[in-house]
Protein backbone atom coordinates (compact mmCIF):
# COMPACT_ATOMS: atom_id res chain seq x y z
CA UNK A 1 0.00 0.00 0.00
CA UNK A 2 1.40 3.40 -0.93
CA UNK A 3 1.22 6.51 1.21
CA UNK A 4 -1.39 7.94 -1.18
CA UNK A 5 -3.55 4.82 -0.79
CA UNK A 6 -3.25 5.04 2.99
CA UNK A 7 -4.56 8.61 2.96
CA UNK A 8 -7.66 7.62 1.00
CA UNK A 9 -9.01 5.62 3.94
CA UNK A 10 -10.78 7.45 6.75
CA UNK A 11 -9.22 6.73 10.16
CA UNK A 12 -11.81 5.13 12.39
CA UNK A 13 -12.32 3.25 15.66
CA UNK A 14 -14.85 0.50 16.24
CA UNK A 15 -16.08 -1.07 19.47
CA UNK A 16 -17.31 -4.56 20.21
CA UNK A 17 -19.16 -3.77 23.45
CA UNK A 18 -20.22 -6.86 25.35
CA UNK A 19 -22.29 -7.42 28.47
CA UNK A 20 -22.05 -9.93 31.33
CA UNK A 21 -23.95 -12.51 29.24
CA UNK A 22 -21.35 -12.28 26.45
CA UNK A 23 -23.82 -10.60 24.09
CA UNK A 24 -22.75 -7.68 21.91
CA UNK A 25 -24.34 -4.24 21.49
CA UNK A 26 -25.63 -3.34 18.04
CA UNK A 27 -27.53 -0.28 16.92
CA UNK A 28 -29.78 0.36 13.94
CA UNK A 29 -28.59 3.46 12.09
CA UNK A 30 -31.07 6.30 11.75
CA UNK A 31 -29.84 7.14 8.24
CA UNK A 32 -30.13 3.65 6.72
CA UNK A 33 -33.68 3.30 5.43
CA UNK A 34 -32.86 0.61 2.84
CA UNK A 35 -32.47 -2.43 5.05
CA UNK A 36 -32.64 -4.00 8.45
CA UNK A 37 -28.92 -3.52 9.13
CA UNK A 38 -27.40 -3.32 12.59
CA UNK A 39 -23.87 -2.36 13.48
CA UNK A 40 -21.48 -2.02 16.37
CA UNK A 41 -20.47 1.53 17.38
CA UNK A 42 -17.78 3.09 15.23
CA UNK A 43 -16.65 6.50 14.14
CA UNK A 44 -13.89 8.73 12.89
CA UNK A 45 -10.68 9.65 14.64
CA UNK A 46 -10.02 13.39 14.78
CA UNK A 47 -6.63 14.73 13.65
CA UNK A 48 -4.09 14.14 16.41
CA UNK A 49 -6.59 12.26 18.59
CA UNK A 50 -5.40 9.28 20.63
CA UNK A 51 -7.17 6.05 19.62
CA UNK A 52 -8.40 5.25 23.16
CA UNK A 53 -9.78 8.78 23.47
CA UNK A 54 -11.47 8.54 20.07
CA UNK A 55 -13.06 5.19 20.95
CA UNK A 56 -14.43 6.48 24.28
CA UNK A 57 -15.71 9.67 22.60
CA UNK A 58 -17.42 7.82 19.75
CA UNK A 59 -18.92 5.22 22.08
CA UNK A 60 -20.20 8.00 24.33
CA UNK A 61 -21.71 9.92 21.41
CA UNK A 62 -23.47 6.86 20.02
CA UNK A 63 -24.61 5.15 23.24
CA UNK A 64 -24.48 7.82 25.95
CA UNK A 65 -22.15 5.61 27.99
CA UNK A 66 -19.54 7.16 30.26
CA UNK A 67 -16.04 5.68 30.80
CA UNK A 68 -17.15 4.50 34.26
CA UNK A 69 -19.47 2.01 32.47
CA UNK A 70 -16.63 0.57 30.37
CA UNK A 71 -13.54 -1.57 30.68
CA UNK A 72 -11.18 -1.86 27.72
CA UNK A 73 -10.28 -5.54 27.39
CA UNK A 74 -8.25 -5.56 24.17
CA UNK A 75 -7.43 -3.64 21.01
CA UNK A 76 -6.63 -5.38 17.75
CA UNK A 77 -3.02 -4.93 16.71
CA UNK A 78 -3.76 -4.55 13.00
CA UNK A 79 -6.09 -2.09 11.33
CA UNK A 80 -8.91 -3.45 9.21
CA UNK A 81 -9.77 -1.84 5.88
CA UNK A 82 -12.92 -1.77 3.83
CA UNK A 83 -13.90 -0.02 0.61
CA UNK A 84 -17.23 1.65 0.11
CA UNK A 85 -19.39 0.17 -2.63
CA UNK A 86 -19.30 2.24 -5.84
CA UNK A 87 -22.77 3.70 -5.26
CA UNK A 88 -21.62 5.28 -1.97
CA UNK A 89 -18.22 6.60 -3.07
CA UNK A 90 -18.20 10.34 -3.32
CA UNK A 91 -21.35 10.62 -1.16
CA UNK A 92 -19.98 9.93 2.32
CA UNK A 93 -17.39 11.96 4.26
CA UNK A 94 -17.41 14.74 1.69
CA UNK A 95 -16.18 12.38 -1.00
CA UNK A 96 -12.69 12.48 0.53
CA UNK A 97 -12.29 8.75 1.26
CA UNK A 98 -12.85 5.51 -0.61
CA UNK A 99 -13.32 3.56 2.62
CA UNK A 100 -12.20 3.27 6.20
CA UNK A 101 -9.23 1.93 8.10
CA UNK A 102 -10.46 0.82 11.48
CA UNK A 103 -8.90 0.13 14.86
CA UNK A 104 -11.17 -2.24 16.77
CA UNK A 105 -11.62 -2.49 20.53
CA UNK A 106 -13.19 -5.12 22.75
CA UNK A 107 -14.89 -3.38 25.67
CA UNK A 108 -16.75 -4.86 28.64
CA UNK A 109 -19.96 -3.04 29.63
CA UNK A 110 -20.05 -2.72 33.42
CA UNK A 111 -23.22 -0.66 33.71
CA UNK A 112 -26.90 -1.46 33.42
CA UNK A 113 -29.04 -1.24 30.29
CA UNK A 114 -30.68 1.99 31.47
CA UNK A 115 -27.24 3.68 31.25
CA UNK A 116 -27.55 3.42 27.46
CA UNK A 117 -29.05 6.60 25.98
CA UNK A 118 -29.13 6.84 22.19
CA UNK A 119 -30.21 10.48 22.40
CA UNK A 120 -27.38 11.63 24.67
CA UNK A 121 -25.67 13.35 21.73
CA UNK A 122 -27.34 16.16 19.77
CA UNK A 123 -27.04 14.13 16.56
CA UNK A 124 -28.09 10.53 17.36
CA UNK A 125 -26.83 7.85 14.99
CA UNK A 126 -28.94 4.92 16.16
CA UNK A 127 -32.73 4.72 16.40
CA UNK A 128 -32.78 1.33 18.19
CA UNK A 129 -30.35 -0.95 19.97
CA UNK A 130 -30.19 -4.51 21.24
CA UNK A 131 -27.84 -7.18 22.59
CA UNK A 132 -27.08 -10.06 20.21
CA UNK A 133 -25.03 -13.23 20.24
CA UNK A 134 -21.62 -12.47 18.69
CA UNK A 135 -21.94 -15.12 15.97
CA UNK A 136 -24.93 -13.20 14.54
CA UNK A 137 -22.91 -10.04 13.85
CA UNK A 138 -21.84 -10.84 10.26
CA UNK A 139 -25.46 -11.44 9.27
CA UNK A 140 -26.69 -8.16 10.77
CA UNK A 141 -24.21 -5.75 9.16
CA UNK A 142 -24.45 -4.28 5.68
CA UNK A 143 -22.90 -6.83 3.29
CA UNK A 144 -19.84 -4.76 2.33
CA UNK A 145 -18.69 -4.70 5.99
CA UNK A 146 -19.20 -8.43 6.60
CA UNK A 147 -15.48 -9.35 6.16
CA UNK A 148 -14.56 -6.73 8.78
CA UNK A 149 -17.04 -8.19 11.28
CA UNK A 150 -15.77 -11.70 10.62
CA UNK A 151 -12.18 -10.52 11.27
CA UNK A 152 -13.24 -8.75 14.49
CA UNK A 153 -14.99 -11.89 15.70
CA UNK A 154 -11.93 -14.01 14.96
CA UNK A 155 -9.60 -11.54 16.72
CA UNK A 156 -11.70 -11.38 19.88
CA UNK A 157 -12.68 -15.05 20.01
CA UNK A 158 -12.43 -16.44 23.52
CA UNK A 159 -12.20 -13.00 25.15
CA UNK A 160 -15.92 -12.33 25.76
CA UNK A 161 -15.85 -13.31 29.41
Amino acid sequence: MTQTDHLQYRPCVGTMLFNTDGDVFVGKRIDNKEGDWWQMPQGGVDDGEDLDTAMLRELGEETGLQPRHLEIVHRMEDELYYDLPPELRGKLWGGKYKGQRQNWYLVRFTGVDTDIDLEAHKHPEFCEWKWVAPELLPELIVPFKKPVYEAVLAAFEGRLA
